[in-house]
């Protein structure tokens, strides 16, 4: 890992893989669309990995899956990728745009804050007023800089834009060009080939503002479900926690043991059953595979710095009530119902399942007293 990587929280995916995308480079001959830094087959092994070129695999949902999506960047419509929050969404759509431009960073995160010229340009009023319009005076959009560069641009959570902003996405899309006519009415900026649009919505955003059938149909749908295989999803929490934690040197990862626990406790709460088929209650917060890292982070912060020890069960249910309980009441009893009867099961035949017990009974009893 470079310096400059390491000098910032999160670097992008071409930094952060910058090793994996030049082995790629060394041996990726075959069929390439134009505008395409890599052949689809490099894309495609950077992203679901290759041991053969010690490729990680980042994305280990359904390689099926990233196929269909290459394929979709590869053909005159975009890409839209949907599915329940922390299900990767975002991560697929960097890692595509990092290995098909060499760049993930032109990015548009969607919000009710976002306007037209978000998505097309804008100007730098001192020039403008200096020197009146002039393309020197314009300051493209993430949009219209992909367009130029002939990248892929992202849209993060399209569905938030209000209708007016998405609709500037369905002339951008089909006519891949944008017009400006504050330079004359035939002054136009088309894209390159390599431009493509990746956007990504949230099911759970659904009614907010729901795309016209229009702009749907400038889009290839993609869902993208939640980690099927425990031993998948394990695999994948224990290689993001061991990335997290490579600035705390002093850390002690979790064991298997805990990190089946983990992985089985949030698997159970989501699908609402266990392995053997019984239902259990369900909560509405997101139990996704993103929490699941975000919690065994804070369960090992938790370890190492305040206990002086390895991770067990019991920093980990010291860490579930903050994923479970957001604003939804019945989230609490439905976790005090999966503790007194699943958990308390569990406890009479496992060390790291009753050391889990024990803590999330005092953590749920300080939750309601203070309720």
């Amino acid at each position: 890992m470079s310096d400059h990587t390491k000098a910032v929280l999160r670097p992008a995916a071409e930094t952060v893989y910058a090793d994996q995308l030049a082995a790629l480079a060394t041996d990726d001959s075959g069929p390439r669309p134009d505008g395409w830094q890599r052949t689809p087959r490099a894309v495609r092994r950077f992203i679901i990995g290759d041991k053969a070129l010690g490729i990680d695999a980042k994305f280990v949902n359904d390689d099926a899956l990233v196929d269909r999506c290459i394929v979709s960047l590869m053909g005159r419509q975009g890409l839209m990728l949907v599915g329940e929050p922390g299900t990767a969404k975002s991560l697929l759509s960097e890692l595509l745009a990092a290995a098909i431009s060499g760049r993930s960073t032109a990015v548009i995160q969607g919000s009710a804050g976002i306007i037209e010229d978000h998505l097309r340009y804008g100007w730098n009023y001192a020039l403008l007023l200096a020197e009146g319009p002039s393309p020197g005076a314009m300051v493209p959009s993430p949009v219209l800089s992909a367009m130029q560069a002939g990248h892929i641009v992202r849209v993060e959570e399209l569905t938030r834009c209000a209708p007016e902003v998405q609709d500037v996405l369905i002339s951008l899309m089909s006519e891949k060009t944008i017009t400006v006519p504050e330079l004359g009415s035939e002054y136009e900026l088309r894209a390159k080939p390599g431009f493509n649009v990746i956007g990504t919505a949230n099911l759970r955003d659904r009614g907010v503002h729901d795309m016209s059938s229009a702009l749907k149909r400038r889009f290839n749908f993609e869902t993208v479900h939640p980690i099927a295989d425990a031993g998948y999803e394990k695999a994948l929490v224990a290689r993001q926690l061991k990335e997290r934690m490579a600035e705390h040197p002093q850390a002690t990862l979790p064991d298997s043991d805990v990190l089946d626990l983990l992985v089985t406790v949030f698997r159970d709460l989501r699908l609402g059953r266990l392995e053997d088929g019984t239902m259990v209650a369900s909560p509405k917060a997101v139990m996704s595979t993103a929490e699941i890292v975000n919690l065994a982070h804070a369960a090992t912060l938790d370890a190492t710095y305040l206990d002086g020890g390895t991770v067990a069960g019991g920093h980990i249910a010291r860490q579930l009530p903050g994923v479970v309980f957001k604003d939804v009441v019945e989230d609490a009893r439905k976790l005090r119902s999966y503790i007194d009867l699943v958990a308390r099961d569990r406890a009479n035949k496992s060390t790291v399942w009753r050391d889990f017990f024990h803590a999330a009974q005092q953590a749920l009893a300080r939750i309601e007293i203070g309720d």
